[in-house]
C-alpha cells in the first residue's frame, strides 16, 4: 500500500496497547498523498506497520483503525465483521427484537453504528471513509439480514467534526413503524422520525433490572421519554407508577405504548422535570423509587461545568422525595461526565440533601452496546442502582 500515515516518535504505544484511534498531533508525515476516507497504512516513527485504517486529514482523530494486518476494504470485508457482531448478538440480545447490532469501535468498525428493529435496519456513519462506503455497507447487511428496510439517521452534529453533511432517509426497500418487544413489552417504534435511530437500545438491560425494586411500590420516572422504565415498573409489580416528560409527543407515546401493552396504574404527564421536582411538597410525594434518565446535559467539554451543576441539581430534587429506604435509579449519557465524576455528584449531591446512600449496583449500556477495554471514550453510560437512607 502506498498511502501511509507516519506517527511521531514513541506515538505508537497507546495504539499497540488498544486503542484503535491515532490524532491529528501525532502523525509525524503523510506519504502518496492520501485524501480524505483514504485506506492508509499506520507506521511507527521506525517504521512498523502498526495496521491500516481510515484517514482524515480535517479531524482531530485522524486515523480509525480497520485492522492490524493487511485487508482489502470491501463489501466482503463488512459482510464479514457484520456476521461476527451479529453472533454476539444471538448471545448478549435474548429477549429483544430490536438491537444493536455493530457499536463501532466495539465492533471493529470505528464510526458504523447499525442497529436492528425486526426485520428493518437503522445506519449511522460518523466516519468519512464509512460514509464514503454506504453502498458497501448497506450491501453486505442484505447479505446478513435480507432486511424489508435500510434507513440512515446521520442527524447527529458528531458528523460535522468530519466535515460531514447531515443526512435522513430511506436508503433501501420500504420502511414503516413497527412493533418491537424487549423483555415481554411492545413498543411501537419509527425508525424515521424516533429517537436516535428509533429507540434507546442502550437502556434495554437497566430497564429489565428496575423491576426487582418495584414491587408494590410508588414509581417515579423521569424523563420517561416512550415509556421504557414505567412499562418495566408495572411489569415489576409496582403499585403506581408517574412518568414525566417535557416532551409532549414522548408522553403520547409513552401512553401508546402503556395502552399497546395493557398496562394499569400507569399515567405520564408532560413536565418539566426540575420544575416539578422542585415543586412537590416532600411530606405528600413519597416515592418508592425514582429513576432519572435524562438526555445528555453536554456534548463538549467547555460545558462540563454547567453539566454537573444540572445533575447535582436533578439528584437533590429526586432525593426530596424518595422516602428512607427508597431506590434512586440515576444514569448519565454525557460522555464528558466520566463515571468517577459522575459518581461524586450523586454522592456529593446526598451529602448535601443530608442523606446516605449504599451503592448497590453500577451499570453501563446494555451488551449489545459492547466496549474496549482500551477506549475509555466508548464507555458513555452511567446508570447506578442506589439504596436512599
Amino acid at each position: 500500500m502506498n498511502k501511509q500515515i507516519i506517527l511521531r516518535k514513541n506515538e505508537e504505544r497507546r495504539i499497540a496497547a488498544g486503542h484503535p484511534w491515532a490524532f491529528s498531533n501525532e502523525i509525524r508525515e503523510t506519504k502518496g498523498d492520501p485524501a480524505i476516507g483514504d485506506v492508509v497504512e499506520l507506521r511507527s516513527a521506525g517504521g512498523l506497520l502498526l495496521g491500516i485504517g481510515f484517514y482524515n486529514p480535517h479531524s482531530l482523530i485522524a486515523f480509525r483503525l480497520l485492522s492490524t494486518t493487511p485487508v482489502e476494504i470491501n463489501a466482503d470485508f463488512f459482510r464479514e465483521r457484520i456476521r461476527q457482531a451479529q453472533e454476539l448478538r444471538q448471545e448478549v440480545a435474548e429477549g429483544r427484537t430490536a438491537y444493536r447490532v455493530v457499536h463501532g469501535e466495539g465492533d471493529f468498525l470505528p464510526g458504523l453504528v447499525l442497529d436492528r428493529f425486526n426485520d428493518q435496519l437503522v445506519v449511522q456513519t460518523y466516519a468519512h471513509g464509512m460514509d464514503l462506503r454506504l453502498d458497501q455497507i448497506c450491501e453486505a447487511s442484505e447479505a446478513v439480514f435480507h432486511p424489508a428496510a435500510i434507513v440512515e439517521r446521520n442527524e447527529s452534529p458528531i458528523r460535522l467534526l468530519e466535515n460531514l453533511p447531515l443526512r435522513k432517509g430511506v436508503v433501501r426497500g420500504s420502511a414503516v413503524p413497527t412493533t418491537i418487544m424487549e423483555h415481554g413489552l411492545r413498543y411501537t417504534v419509527d425508525i424515521l422520525e424516533g429517537q436516535k435511530t428509533g429507540f434507546f437500545l442502550d437502556q434495554a438491560e437497566n430497564r429489565l433490572a428496575l423491576r426487582r425494586f418495584c414491587h408494590g411500590a410508588r414509581v417515579l420516572d423521569c424523563f420517561c421519554n416512550d415509556g421504557g422504565f414505567s412499562l418495566n415498573a408495572a411489569a415489576g409489580g409496582a403499585a403506581s407508577v408517574l412518568g414525566v416528560d417535557a416532551s409532549a409527543s414522548a408522553v403520547s407515546r409513552a401512553e401508546a405504548n402503556a395502552a399497546l401493552n395493557g398496562v394499569q396504574g400507569v399515567r405520564f404527564m408532560k413536565a418539566d422535570v426540575f420544575e416539578l421536582l422542585a415543586s412537590l411538597d416532600p411530606a405528600e410525594a413519597q416515592y418508592d423509587v425514582v429513576v432519572l434518565d435524562p438526555p445528555a446535559f453536554t456534548k463538549s467539554r467547555k460545558n462540563v461545568q454547567t453539566a454537573k451543576k444540572g445533575y447535582r441539581e436533578l439528584q437533590q430534587g429526586a432525593l426530596r422525595v424518595l422516602r428512607k429506604g427508597g431506590f434512586l435509579l440515576t444514569a448519565s449519557c454525557s460522555h464528558h461526565i466520566e463515571p468517577d465524576v459522575f459518581l461524586g455528584i450523586v454522592d456529593g449531591a446526598a451529602r448535601e440533601s443530608e442523606r446516605r446512600l449504599q451503592l448497590l449496583e453500577w451499570r453501563a449500556a446494555a451488551q449489545d452496546h459492547p466496549t474496549l477495554a482500551a477506549v475509555p471514550e466508548t464507555r458513555y453510560l452511567k446508570f447506578g442502582i442506589f439504596r436512599a437512607l
